[in-house]
């Protein structure tokens, strides 16, 4: 009875100490991927990488990790071959089936989904914001993006009509979507400056625009967006995401 008491506690402690090593180890591996990552994206500041599912240490032997959370503050992504970025806030992506390198030197996940936010203050450095003559006699042009409701934007252009401003501004609901790797914003309506009508064309020219986002972390695309109070949220996915390397 004694050598079983023993056995036990011998059993409880060397099981205590596996624990404290995994811990340990997990917690090391998500500061070296983070490292990592903020070296292999050039991000401004060190994100957030935290392994999931216990242990972790037979994980790594068996070469992947199950799952892998990766969050990113202030990500810029770059809108074209202009050298332009545009600021995606709270990046959170879920990295399923991170398989990595025998030197882990570089790791890849087999799918990934997330979600990121784009402040309607920085959407709005797309939209035309200087004057621009939609008819003769009329010139507008958009001073605010917001949340319009039930998954629109609402667009707010102030217009000159005949050399006078209008004393209040014009809005029109737009409709935000996902082409590829395009956000784009349609007006639902067009508005009409001061009784003038002006060519279907040329008021879009300035309530309907558009903002690529490519070179998002890991390879991760653009899957859907919607208007929010604060700015539009994304939803992103990928496959063969490289996490690091």
């Amino acid at each position: 009875m004694r050598a079983l008491r023993i056995l036990l506690i011998v059993v409880v402690v060397l099981g205590g100490l596996f624990v404290i090593a995994d811990r340990v180890a997990l917690h090391f591996a998500e500061g070296e991927a983070a490292d990592k990552l903020r070296a292999t994206e050039n991000l401004a500041a060190t994100p957030d990488v935290s392994i999931k599912g216990f242990p972790f240490l037979t994980q790594v032997a068996g070469g992947s990790l199950d799952d892998v959370e990766v969050g990113i503050k202030d990500y810029r992504a770059t809108t074209g071959s202009d050298g332009q970025t545009i600021r995606i806030d709270d990046l959170k992506a879920d990295m399923k089936g991170v398989e990595f390198s025998g030197d882990y030197s570089s790791a890849t996940a087999t799918s990934a989904t997330g979600t990121a936010s784009i402040a309607y203050e920085e959407l709005l450095k797309t939209a035309k914001s200087e004057q621009t003559q939609v008819a003769p006699g009329v010139t507008a042009r958009v001073i605010g993006l917001s949340d319009g409701g039930n998954g629109k934007i609402k667009v707010t252009v102030e217009a000159t009509v005949l050399g006078t401003k209008l004393p209040q501004p014009l809005s029109v609901l737009s409709t935000v979507a996902v082409e590829g790797d395009t956000v784009r914003v349609h007006a639902d309506s067009l508005p009409s400056f001061g009784g003038v009508q002006a060519a279907e064309n040329e008021v879009r020219s300035i309530t309907d625009f558009e903002q690529k986002i490519d070179d998002l972390p890991g390879g991760i695309r653009l899957d859907k967006v919607e208007a929010a109070k604060s700015g539009v949220l994304i939803s992103v996915k990928g496959s063969n995401v490289r996490l690091a390397g």
